[in-house]
């Protein structure tokens, strides 16, 4: 069963999160290492066995190489299946490699403390993402939905203007080229990113997704962000937070995670 806050839902599926979650947290900064969400396998591993040395290793790997890359995936292998680590990091595209590395620092801190002894787990901050798991899903394709937030409606006299701005911004987002991109149109900003494993077709079919379904499922709402297994969209309108919204700026917002178990 899960629980519901309103405008708010995080879709546990395929390891991204097709962990249990336990907790409710909310945002209230807009830091780049603020939490937005994550999850654990239910899996565990023992404690000081070659998989947790494994995994120690992985973590390190993903700390170090974020001084100097703002992406990388790393496979570390053991003596047997059981013992193999697969890991991924990256930062948000606007990061500086100091912030990125600082980011990821924390991101990978995080996800030993919220995922004790699972053998998979997945944290996203504002600023940057960490994953592991003991299955390789590196180059997968997943477009299911992961987390999903929209703010409150605009007003009612500004809601033409805003959804046309909206989706004016989306569509430059859709039709740009890299991996991350940001666009700007009146007092609406969007950001959009694909993970660094896939290619460049996967990640035009992924935002195409994450894009049709944040218009569709956030319609006239003040910001709104969704992230699906390998990408997402996001957007937001000048005093969304009751301030100003800066492109390449962090997005500031509060929001509940849905807990769900499967049996």
């Amino acid at each position: 069963m899960g629980i519901m806050a309103t405008n708010a839902m995080l879709s546990l599926s395929k390891f991204l999160v097709s962990f249990p979650f336990l907790a409710i947290q909310t945002v209230l900064s807009s830091s780049t290492d603020s939490f937005v969400f994550g999850g654990c396998s239910q899996p565990q591993y023992t404690p000081n066995s070659p998989f947790e040395s494994n995994l120690n290793s992985l973590l390190t790997s993903l700390v170090n190489s974020a001084t100097y890359s703002s992406y990388n995936s790393y496979t570390i292998m053991g003596s047997t299946p059981q013992d193999v680590v697969y890991g991924l990091y990256q930062c948000r595209g606007d990061l500086s490699m100091p912030d990125c590395a600082t980011c990821v620092a924390r991101a990978a801190t995080r996800v030993g403390s919220y995922c004790p002894t699972a053998c998979g787990g997945a944290v996203q901050l504002q600023g940057c993402y960490v994953k592991y798991d003991n299955a390789t899903f590196l180059g997968a394709v997943d477009k299911n939905v992961v987390y999903k937030k929209c703010g409150t409606s605009v007003e009612y006299a500004k809601e033409d203007e805003i959804v046309g701005r909206r989706d004016a911004v989306m569509s430059g987002l859709m039709s740009g080229g890299g991996m991350f991109r940001v666009g700007g149109s009146g007092e609406v900003q969007g950001l959009a990113q694909c993970m660094g494993d896939i290619g460049v077709g996967e990640c035009r079919d992924c935002l195409s997704e994450a894009i049709g379904r944040l218009k569709s499922e956030c319609g006239a709402a003040a910001y709104g962000d969704l992230y699906l297994g390998k990408c997402y969209a996001r957007f937001s309108t000048v005093g969304a937070w009751g301030g100003v919204a800066k492109r390449h700026s962090p997005l500031s917002f509060d929001y509940f995670l849905v807990n769900k178990r499967r049996d």
